[in-house]
């Protein structure tokens, strides 16, 4: 008896990227019809719909994304694995899905991530950058960096990069017309100017007289999607805010801003990088980890290690 289990699925995978059978039958050297066919097949045999036929073109369904997104994890780690069979060198093979913080990661990560890029013709990069944190298995999702602590989480697995360290700021020209905070309860009469979260409470990390991290609330004037708003807002002297040192340091060294509450300043927060927790760790996303790894030891000014 003939095993069917991978019947179809090269053929849905070309339909699905493409959408469109006719695309997908020249790029496979078939006809259409013949990729059609293949489809329904695939389709009978799962009991799911994976793809909407229009007179126009082909829609994936929700179900169809899922199966698609397993495909290619699935055909990228065979190719990747055929490399190192073939070249007895390990490379990084297929499409790679990142998601960054937003300013963290255009400064200090995506020019790892296009090096490598450019370094290896194989691998093929998509990436996205948010603040909130996604659901990485669901979301089909390979790597993801994220700033703060992690919940526990048995799906997935992390490595720590280094932390960054925090400042509380303004610029002269606010603190002329503010007089400056002096102790921790003076911010809740200060614009304070925070990164949005949907559905947190509005609080600061300092340090308070013990050397602990503890959690200060705030008067929240304006609320930032992103640490480059952050930082344009607290810039025009809007307001106060809270700030990593690796993207206020020259300006305060310039005087462009003014660091405020120094006594309560140093509380870190950890950044880890992530990807989900599998028997098989893929070449590529190996090789990402240890590239970053080694990135946040050459770079212990931003990355501050323990």
């Amino acid at each position: 008896m003939t095993d069917t289990t991978f019947d179809g699925i090269r053929e849905f995978v070309a339909a699905a990227q493409s959408l469109s059978f006719t695309a997908a039958g020249l790029e496979l050297g078939v006809t259409s019809s013949a990729v059609g066919k293949s489809v329904s097949r695939l389709e009978a045999r799962l009991g799911v719909k994976l793809l909407h036929r229009t007179t126009r073109r082909l829609i994936l369904t929700q179900e169809g994304e899922t199966y698609l997104a397993s495909c290619l994890r699935v055909l990228d780690e065979l190719a990747e694995t055929q490399g190192l069979l073939t070249t007895g060198q390990q490379e990084p093979i297929g499409r790679l899905r990142v998601d960054l913080p937003a300013t963290f990661g255009r400064r200090h990560i995506l020019p790892t991530l296009i090096e490598m890029a450019v370094r290896y013709q194989k691998l093929d990069l998509s990436v996205s950058f948010s603040e909130r944190l996604v659901d990485i298995v669901n979301d089909g999702i390979d790597l993801v960096v994220r700033i703060g602590t992690l919940k526990d989480d048995a799906e997935i697995v992390a490595r720590k990069l280094g932390s960054q360290c925090l400042l509380i700021c303004a610029t002269p020209d606010y603190l002329a017309r503010h007089p400056a905070p002096q102790n921790r309860n003076d911010l809740l009469q200060h614009d304070c100017i925070v990164g949005w979260r949907h559905g947190t409470r509005k609080t600061w990390m300092l340090i308070d007289e013990n050397g602990q991290t503890v959690e200060q609330e705030v008067r929240v004037k304006h609320e930032m999607g992103d640490g480059e708003m952050l930082l344009n807002m607290t810039l025009a002297g809007a307001g106060l805010a809270q700030l990593p040192t690796w993207l206020v340091q020259d300006y305060i060294e310039r005087g462009d801003l003014v660091a405020v509450l120094e006594r309560y300043a140093g509380a870190e927060m950890p950044i880890h990088v992530i990807w989900p927790r599998t028997r098989y760790i893929q070449p590529k996303i190996r090789m990402i980890v240890d590239e970053l790894l080694a990135l946040a030891q050459r770079d212990s000014i931003i990355f501050r290690p323990e």
